[in-house]
């Protein structure tokens, strides 16, 4: 009774250290604590289930401090070497490997009843099935995401033809061999098959996803992560898993609806709409024949000086250039002089969920300098001067001018309602949903071509000298 009541305890602690953590992540300012709390509290609740003595429970503690210190070593050292431009690929493998977890475990409980060793009800049967079903599709999901935010595979390369039908035909094969093993019967042969067509079904979910749909699915993929995690903690009854699982399950299903709330898209548009493939041609005007206007690094700096605000918008090429610690740099120098310096940040800028936070946070940026969407839009008409540095399809106009554009309808930051707008990007290629940007013909628009960290320290000493 007392080992119990020890045990039960430290899982209400951790379960607690979850709810509050998950809280403390809701702001930049308190996100570190948060996710260090609840760290805290998974780290609690996993040593003192271990060093419980249970009953009839192996002596295997080899095996598991082996794997928590190979492990714990390669998640360290990962975690040391990522760049933040490749946080999204380490979030979508981290992701895989849960899902890979969860099912894992189900397969360990669920192989000896398929082998007729072991009796079950229809009830863990069903619950076990459903954590490997989940589990599978998010890692083999998340190993394509993987592939594609790495750049290692393209959209081409793995969609096909009528590809929402074959997705569709899969899901229910997947779905009616889960029910047959279930409720039903079923050998460890059919087992193996339900394994091997659903892992390739999750790999196939994600195929034709573009490439800036990559945030939601990275989000919905983690969702189902948390879910497989709850599943498996059924099968173990363990009160830490269900509600780990649940409210990670819950917290990525309402993130993924938020974005697709900011792109003004549902999310089976998202699935099966194929929205966003990277690539497209280098474009130097517009379908009317405007062309771009440049400007110097000089005078720029001079604009930016003595101009009484200034909004930054940060988009993935200012992650690709690491160069959040140089606009912040200069965001300091405008401040003494008397600039009112912000940051707009679209929900869906960057890779992944909160990217832009993330490396504004790195750079100590103060939070109450980041403004969502409708804060940022309510000020830019006032605005002297919009730098955008690297951002692309979350500034595009079409959005609100195009009916036939592929992100009509999807809110944007109106920088184009400013007083000026310029524009750092490497070249006039689109952005990643491959579609032309007219806010860079634009008349208020003028562009500075390079590197954002190279450009912006330029503008640095620029600035200094004035």
């Amino acid at each position: 009774m007392e080992t119990t009541f020890i045990l039960n305890l430290s899982y209400l602690i951790g379960v607690l250290t979850f709810v509050f953590g998950l809280r403390l992540l809701g702001s930049p300012d308190t996100a570190r604590k948060g996710n260090m709390l609840a760290a805290f509290g998974m780290t609690f609740a996993v040593l003192v289930t271990l060093f419980i003595p249970m009953e009839d429970a192996p002596n295997n503690y080899l095996w598991i401090f082996g794997g928590l210190m190979i492990g714990g070593l390669i998640g360290w050292r990962t975690a040391i070497k990522v760049k933040m431009t490749d946080m999204p690929q380490l979030v979508s493998i981290l992701n895989g490997l849960g899902g890979a977890c969860a099912a894992l475990l189900a397969t360990t409980e669920l192989l000896p009843y398929f082998q007729g060793t072991l009796e079950m009800s229809s009830t863990q049967l069903a619950i076990g099935i459903f954590a490997l079903l989940i589990g599978l599709v998010s890692f083999s999901g998340s190993l394509l995401a993987y592939g594609k935010l790495q750049g290692l595979i393209k959209d081409s390369q793995v969609k096909l033809p009528k590809h929402g039908i074959l997705n569709l035909v899969m899901l229910f094969t997947v779905l009616g061999l889960g029910i047959l093993l279930s409720f039903f019967s079923g050998s460890s042969t059919l087992f193996f098959i339900f394994i091997g067509i659903t892992l390739i079904y999750g790999f196939s979910f994600v195929a034709p996803i573009g490439g800036a749909d990559m945030p939601v699915v990275i989000s919905l993929l983690n969702s189902m992560t948390g879910l497989s995690a709850a599943a498996a903690g059924f099968i173990y009854q363990s009160q830490l898993m269900i509600v780990g699982g649940i409210l990670v399950g819950a917290a990525g299903t309402i993130l993924t609806i938020l974005m697709c709330q900011a792109m003004n898209r549902s999310l089976l548009n998202v699935i099966i709409g194929g929205f966003g493939s990277a690539g497209g041609a280098v474009i130097g005007s517009d379908s009317d024949g405007k062309t771009a206007k440049t400007i110097s690094v000089t005078d720029m700096a001079i604009q930016l000086f003595y101009s009484q605000s200034v909004v930054f918008v940060p988009g993935y090429g200012l992650a690709v250039a690491q160069a959040q610690k140089t606009v912040k740099e200069l965001e300091d120098l405008l401040d003494k002089n008397g600039v009112d310096v912000k940051y707009a940040i679209h929900p869906v800028a960057g890779r992944m969920p909160g990217h832009m936070n993330v490396l504004l946070a790195e750079a100590n940026v103060p939070y109450p300098k980041l403004l969502d969407m409708d804060e940022a839009n309510d000020i830019l008409p006032n605005t002297d001067v919009v730098v955008v540095v690297g951002a692309n399809d979350v500034v595009n106009p079409a959005a609100e001018d195009s009916p036939g554009s592929p992100i009509y309808g999807m809110p944007v930051l109106q920088v184009w309602k400013a007083k000026n707008v310029i524009v750092l990007k490497r070249s006039m290629s689109p952005g990643y949903a491959g579609i032309q940007n007219p806010l860079f013909f634009n008349d208020k628009t003028k562009m500075l071509f390079g590197d954002a960290k190279h450009t912006l320290s330029e503008l640095t000493k620029e600035v200094k000298t004035l």
